[in-house]
């Protein structure tokens, strides 16, 4: 089976899909044959993701919500039903970052990060249970570097991570009696829009030099790095990797902090 056909006759749903990972995962997987549903925030650009799917002789839809809310999540897995007829694959790839040490987050602001990373990944799991269990399906969660090892200013990010993670193995689990598989990605520094939405990192260009010497590989990686492995673990020849999280990471996570 060549990579091209890895996906054929499978529906997958990505949440985040309007930029970076979430955008990366889903062109991925038009690419090697899967029907898509685009999910996010931000119509206009799931429209133009979309888009370039159907006009790649690809299959797509786009479901917009905030995928935090529990009736979006339920809406968004009956979006793959009604244009598919199903749901195999899921990648909860929807997030944020937040900065700041144990003084600096305010209750508020660990709710948003909270709520961001960690329930609305519950959500959309709990949503699409049903659909991915009857087709013994597969999932994969955006987690972080920051999830097996902590940062300093980084509290709620890196908390929500390392949740991901456990929830990552408890969820494999619960569902490896339904042949359903469960595992997370660690990416390192990507270029995408997550530093640059909240103004988390306001000189960018710099983060980014910078991070060069914090990944002994000597660069920062792009989505579409963070996209092969995710595929990977989505596919078939993944079928016996459950309950894992990977480091694509360039090789951060084995660098003392700095």
């Amino acid at each position: 089976m060549t990579a091209a056909q890895r996906f054929t006759g499978k529906v997958a749903l990505v949440t985040g899909a309007s930029s970076g990972i979430g955008r990366a995962c889903a062109r991925a997987l038009g690419a090697e044959g899967a029907s898509v549903v685009l999910a996010g925030r931000r119509r206009e650009r799931l429209e133009a993701e979309a888009d370039r799917i159907r006009a790649s002789g690809g299959a797509a839809a786009v479901a917009v919500g905030d995928v935090r809310e529990a009736s979006v999540c339920g809406a968004w897995v009956e979006t793959a039903r009604s244009s598919f007829g199903a749901l195999d694959l899921l990648v909860n790839a929807a997030g944020v970052i937040g900065v700041g040490g144990v003084s600096e987050t305010t209750p508020g602001e660990w709710d948003r990060v909270m709520d961001s990373n960690l329930r609305s990944l519950h959500l959309m799991t709990r949503a699409a249970a049903p659909e991915l269990i009857r087709r013994r399906g597969s999932i994969v969660n955006i987690s972080s570097v920051a999830g097996p090892r902590p940062y300093a200013g980084l509290l709620a990010y890196c908390v929500s991570k390392a949740a991901v993670d456990h929830y990552t193995r408890c969820a494999a689990l619960d569902f490896a009696p339904h042949g359903v598989r469960v595992n997370a990605v660690n990416p390192g520094v990507v270029v995408t829009e997550l530093h640059t939405i909240t103004n988390a990192v306001p000189d960018y260009a710099a983060f980014l030099e910078r991070s060069k010497s914090t990944h002994p590989i000597g660069r920062v990686g792009q989505p579409e790095e963070i996209a092969a492995l995710a595929l990977f673990l989505l596919s078939d020849e993944a079928a016996w990797i459950t309950g894992g999280t990977y480091a694509v990471d360039g090789g951060r996570a084995l660098a003392s902090a700095r």
